[in-house]
């Protein structure tokens, strides 16, 4: 998984050097599958998944997670776009986003990506051995509510690993000491999604993009994040070019 992880991250971060006003997210996802095959025994975990026809989610704006990308799609000045991959290598799974801004953005949306940032870290920091899954989305919440910002409830993190998403689901808001024990070998994604505006949720026409119901933008950041003994060590944040 940590392999793996390299190499998403690679990816992530040559998506995010191509982030330019007039790309296509279409552009994007072929990018980063070419970057993904490009090392050995590594493909795409996302393509094919669930009927999913693209290697990455790419949701612009307003749109949450699990956009499509599409020729037809094309980023502007002031937009934001969410950047969302998973990585199989030797049938072990590795999954991170990033939100990022498309030139110019307004001050309300810069403040959105900084406190979703902040509240992934504040996540991973929790994730020690011995504390619980409550531990995370509550200090998680503890940094996005007191800036007036909205967490997503409908969508979560998860446990990944031998599958893309396991059982064990990772709130974004909780109570500390709640929920079950993290033990040393636990592989988990973080993933705060947080909105603007209402943290209510619809999903499109496409049985796949999830937005915000009032149309305000959304951001999301992820990490994989193994629970080892001397604390929560992060799979995806390595870059490799």
């Amino acid at each position: 998984m940590a392999r793996g992880g390299i190499i998403l991250a690679g990816a992530l971060s040559h998506m995010r050097a191509a982030v330019t006003p007039g790309i296509s997210t279409l552009e994007l996802d072929a990018l980063a599958e070419s970057f993904i095959r490009s090392h050995v025994g590594a493909e795409p975990a996302f393509k094919g998944l669930y009927g999913f026809p693209g290697s990455v989610c790419i949701s612009i704006n307003e749109e949450i997670v699990h956009g499509i990308p599409s020729r037809k799609r094309l980023l502007n000045d002031g937009d934001i776009v969410s950047l969302d991959v998973g990585v199989k290598l030797d049938g072990m799974f590795t999954d991170a986003a990033i939100t990022v801004p498309v030139g110019s953005i307004d001050e309300a949306t810069r403040a959105l990506l900084d406190v979703t940032q902040r509240a992934l870290i504040a996540g991973i920091a929790a994730a020690l051995p011995e504390n619980h899954v409550g531990d995370i989305g509550a200090a998680i919440q503890a940094v996005v509510e007191p800036e007036g910002f909205a967490i997503v409830r409908e969508l979560v993190g998860h446990g990944v690993g031998f599958s893309p998403h396991e059982e064990l689901q990772i709130p974004n808001y909780g109570k500390a000491k709640r929920g079950k024990r993290l033990a040393p070998g636990l592989t988990i994604a973080i993933e705060p999604m947080v909105n603007i505006g209402t943290a209510k949720t619809r999903t499109l026409g496409d049985k796949w993009t999830v937005v915000t119901a009032d149309g305000k933008r959304s951001a999301h950041f992820e990490h994989t994040v193994a629970i080892t003994e001397q604390g929560p060590r992060v799979l995806t944040g390595a870059l490799v070019r």
